[in-house]
């Protein structure tokens, strides 16, 4: 029993964001999916709320939902995850060019 612990913390914890995706552990389970989605979605509406929401970003949960549904829990994590990282950039800038000061001529 103290294994099966231990290796659903470890498969939960080896759910790294990288810079073009996710690393993700084997033995992905529905419910880890859904997290993943859950915060990707999230992350989606944070950067929306900024008006810094990224094209792709909507496709890729729902991308990630469809693998949810076909049992493809890693491709469904991975593809949040990227999703995921899209909302926090996305917010990221909209966030820091509020300030920005445009030249008149761009205005």
């Amino acid at each position: 029993m103290r294994i099966k612990k231990i290796c659903g913390v470890l498969a939960l914890t080896l759910v790294i964001a990288g810079g073009t995706g996710t690393v993700v552990a084997a033995g992905a389970t529905a419910e880890d999916a859904e997290k993943a989605i859950v915060a990707a979605e999230e992350a989606r509406k944070m950067a929306a709320s900024v008006s810094g929401e990224w094209r792709d970003t909507g496709k890729m949960i729902k991308q990630a939902q469809a693998a949810q549904k076909a049992g493809e829990y890693g491709k469904a994590i991975e593809l949040a995850g990227q999703a995921r990282e899209q909302g926090m950039l996305g917010y990221e800038q909209a966030v820091s060019q509020k300030t920005l000061l445009m030249p008149s001529y761009l205005k």
